[in-house]
């Protein structure tokens, strides 16, 4: 929603401030310039990236339409899971955990949880690093090598789509030149014209570069901006989850363990010490 709104208010001032000096909008509405400058970045994407890179610019775009999916409500679900999960290990011993880590889509546990489950790289993470201590022969300061390692990768591959958002929106001041530089050619083709003729084409050679400043300081820039964020929000999510295994591992207690967790949250997201185990108490029930 902001997304929608941010972009609203950058094209509604420009255009309106545009108005306002008595400017003609179909001055502005020139699909040749359009097709230069969403061609050249279209093709600058392509020329750069493999096609899962693609699919992520793409699929990461459309996420921003939708609300942040870690949030408070999120966090609660998580230190929930973390803790019956602990709960269940410290009861009936990491086999108990065997049959739920294996397949955690059939599992009794994780199915009380659609947020975190839709979450396959949480889920993941959760269950293959128990899956690790269920073979009792990694040491703690290796786990925590093998967690970053995991979350560095996945946060790595998961940035690439905003760094590739970001080459286009800075290649596209370049491309508003190209598309004006077109435009004068064409002007200095029909110099022998009527004055109103050649002010119109030149008119339109500069609505090239207009755009391209536009799109890349008002669109581009800012959409990779908040591309990174939400992946930032997810990473900060996946720490949370490999601060509680890290306590679980070296033998703190459930609610211990996922204190730590607790701790590791923003503290506008996090919940209150009160909160937690009160949380904790109605899984308990």
């Amino acid at each position: 929603m902001f997304v929608i709104i941010g972009l609203v208010v950058v094209f509604g001032s420009v255009i309106g401030g545009y108005v306002m000096h008595h400017g003609k909008i179909a001055v502005l509405i020139q699909p040749n310039e359009f097709i230069i400058l969403g061609g050249a970045a279209l093709g600058t994407l392509i020329i750069g990236n493999p096609p899962a890179v693609l699919k992520a610019c793409v699929s990461q775009m459309l996420g921003l339409l939708k609300p942040n999916p870690y949030g408070a409500k999120a966090y609660a679900e998580l230190l929930q899971v973390l803790y019956e999960v602990f709960q269940k290990a410290r009861k009936d011993g990491l086999v108990g955990l065997e049959a739920h880590i294996e397949n955690p889509e059939s599992s009794d546990i994780f199915q009380k949880y659609p947020s975190f489950m839709a979450n396959h790289h949480a889920v993941s993470l959760l269950c293959d690093t128990l899956k690790v201590l269920l073979t009792g022969t990694v040491e703690d300061h290796n786990l925590a090598d093998i967690l970053d390692v995991d979350l560095e990768k996945h946060h790595h591959e998961a940035m690439l789509a905003p760094h590739a958002i970001t080459t286009v929106g800075d290649a596209m001041p370049g491309f508003g030149i190209v598309a004006a530089v077109l435009g004068v050619i064409i002007t200095m083709g029909s110099i022998g014209g009527a004055a109103s003729e050649i002010g119109e084409k030149v008119a339109a050679a500069l609505v090239g570069t207009f755009l391209g400043i536009l799109l890349a300081y008002g669109v581009f820039g800012p959409l990779a901006k908040a591309m990174e964020t939400r992946l930032h929000a997810e990473h900060d999510y996946m720490l949370c989850i490999r601060t509680a295994l890290l306590s679980f591992a070296r033998g703190d207690a459930p609610m211990t363990a996922v204190e730590f967790s607790r701790r590791n949250i923003e503290p506008h997201e996090r919940p209150s010490f009160s909160e937690l185990e009160e949380l904790t108490r109605k899984k308990a029930a």
